[in-house]
């Protein structure tokens, strides 16, 4: 008897949300397997996961509409996706969206006849030392010129399928590794192995207390005291307890986190193993961009080789009780998942939308138990701490900001890349090393954070004076500040999530006041007006995205008011 598409589509979501858990918390996973193989998820899928999950459809639908990468409509076999974030602007990506319409004969947010090519904006790739960078599906294209759009076009043209233009583990590795890599990382003279057995022959305690004395924080920009974390995790009376990686590097101008999966991932591994001995968890999950999903298959052969040589699994290296494994979650293309809260939100299927705090993941995290949070970085970083000791990462950075970090740098410098340099250097420091001297402005911390002018280079990156998650962007000094602030702005106005008023209206109206300064209109009591709007946003918004997505502009009204205002209608814009 033949099966009907319905029975089928139907047969493979009972699957997938098996294989997922059979709870609430498979759905968003579930609803990416049905985009993967069906290209949308139609009312019909929302409808059988809904009586599978026993919840009402517009839950699922309210999920599906959140997510940027899952789409409720058909889009075309092909999905283009050009990144118009900060740095691949600074990179000439108009030039390749311009060519992106003239060969497939469409405007973006719209989806060529035959059903073939979908056009559309997307923000950070994660490859701004490598832009212009496009999505074509699963797959990601760099440095990608006016050229190359109409051989990449061509070649998908005689090619079917979602996974069309797959890349093997070889152009994987060598198209990630066009990152620069200035200087040896401490990660790669680690032994991941070795690692892990100094790390498991320490009691728990002990773990905490050299975490503690090494100084680290958390490496994604908050510089939350890592032991101080882990220890409320592992004092917490719980059934249950989590270990999450956050992998979801969402920042305009951020991609350590990249190259550390990338080359390092078993250090990453170990971080997540060694803390579920500490605090007492069997589980750990790495939450993994979306934007990193042609990553996804090469960590799983890690996790398995991590299986076969017993660094997961029972009785990991012989240490008998320890339990531990390790699973990947892709996240959807919603940058406000990075925040901690939103995040465990996602995993639980729900849409990523930050969660009042008190309580903390600490406490009340995923699916209400105590959850460890940290960064892929913070992770590596511990790692390194098991082998080689407090002392010597203590040895490195400042009595506040102790140990070293890594840095994404991009934009004008000649020598754009992933940089491992001590806490507290110096921003003028930071420019020498990769040929970025005579810059008009940095910004510290990506869209979120703060545009220093050259008369503040003097200043330190550490967490007591200019803190960041790692990233670093160079403007030249041709650059126009205005149409800077207006990109990083448009950012987050589409990222927002809508949840609270100050970050969804502010964002609102401090980008139509940088348009109105671009055109100049906007006069200094407004300006004024806008700069009051931004400092209630900062301290009235939700969470860490309506927080700090006013620093930029304000930052840059601080130090370059007397460039953006009175601006002519015929103004040259350069970004």
């Amino acid at each position: 008897m033949l099966v009907s598409d319905q029975e089928r589509l139907k047969l493979d979501i009972q699957n997938w949300i098996e294989k997922y858990g059979a709870n609430r918390s498979a759905l968003v996973a579930t609803l990416q397997e049905i985009q993967r193989k069906y290209y949308y998820i139609s009312e019909y899928a929302m409808q059988v996961v809904a009586d599978i999950l026993d919840i009402h459809p517009v839950e699922v639908y309210s999920v599906v509409s959140f997510y940027s990468f899952l789409d409720n409509k058909p889009k075309g076999k092909f999905i283009v996706r050009l990144c118009r974030t900060i740095s691949c602007e600074m990179q000439c990506k108009s030039r390749v969206a311009r060519q992106l319409e003239n060969e497939l004969d469409i405007k973006f947010g719209e989806t060529t006849p035959d059903k073939r090519f979908t056009l559309e904006w997307t923000n950070c790739l994660g490859m701004c030392d490598q832009g212009p960078a496009m999505l074509i599906n699963d797959n990601v294209h760099t440095k990608v010129t006016p050229e190359k759009v109409h051989e990449i076009i061509e070649q998908c043209k005689y090619t079917f399928g979602p996974h069309a233009l797959q890349k093997s583990k070889e152009d994987l590795m060598s198209n990630t590794s066009e990152t620069t890599i200035t200087n040896e990382l401490t990660f790669s003279k680690i032994d991941a192995i070795e690692s892990l057995t100094k790390a498991l022959a320490k009691e728990r305690a002990e773990i905490i207390s050299d975490l503690g004395a090494s100084g680290i924080k958390g490496r994604g920009g908050a510089g939350f005291p890592t032991s101080v974390k882990w220890n409320l995790v592992a004092a917490a009376k719980a059934d249950k307890k989590f270990v999450v990686c956050n992998a979801d590097e969402g920042e305009p101008g951020t991609f350590k986190d990249r190259v550390i999966l990338t080359n390092f991932p078993n250090l990453v591994f170990n971080g997540m193993t060694a803390c579920g001995y500490t605090v007492g968890s069997k589980k750990g999950i790495l939450y993994l961009r979306g934007e990193y999903t042609y990553l996804y298959k090469y960590l799983q052969d890690v996790l398995e080789k991590r299986r076969q040589d017993g660094l997961l699994g029972k009785n990991i290296l012989g240490k008998i009780g320890f339990e531990f494994d390790i699973e990947i979650r892709m996240g959807s293309g919603a940058y406000v998942c990075g925040e901690e809260t939103a995040l465990i939100e996602s995993l639980e299927g729900q849409r990523g939308e930050p969660r009042n705090r008190p309580p903390y993941p600490a406490d009340t995290g995923y699916m209400g138990y105590p959850t460890v949070v940290n960064n892929v970085e913070t992770f590596a970083w511990t790692s390194c701490i098991f082998s080689n000791g407090a002392e010597w990462f203590k040895a490195f950075g400042t009595d506040k900001s102790t140990g070293l970090k890594i840095f994404s740098i991009s934009g004008d410098c000649e020598k754009p890349g992933v940089y491992e340099l001590p806490m507290g250097i110096k921003v003028s420091e930071l420019l020498k090393f990769v040929g970025g001297e005579g810059a008009k402005a940095v910004q510290i911390g990506g869209a979120s954070g703060l545009c220093l002018p050259a008369s503040e280079f003097e200043r330190k990156v550490a967490y007591e004076d200019i803190p960041t998650g790692g990233s670093v962007i160079i403007l030249g000094k041709d650059r126009d500040m205005l149409a800077f602030a207006e990109n990083l702005m448009d950012f987050f106005v589409d990222e927002s999530c809508g949840q609270c008023t100050p970050c969804r209206e502010g964002n609102e109206k401090i980008l139509e006041g940088i348009k109105m300064l671009i055109e100049g209109k906007c006069s200094i009591r407004y300006l004024n007006e806008l700069i009051g709007l931004g400092e209630t946003m900062q301290f009235a918004s939700k969470c860490g995205l309506g927080q700090s997505s006013p620093n930029a502009f304000l930052s840059i009204v601080k130090h370059f008011k007397s460039e953006i205002m009175g601006r002519l209608n015929n103004h040259p814009i350069n970004v």
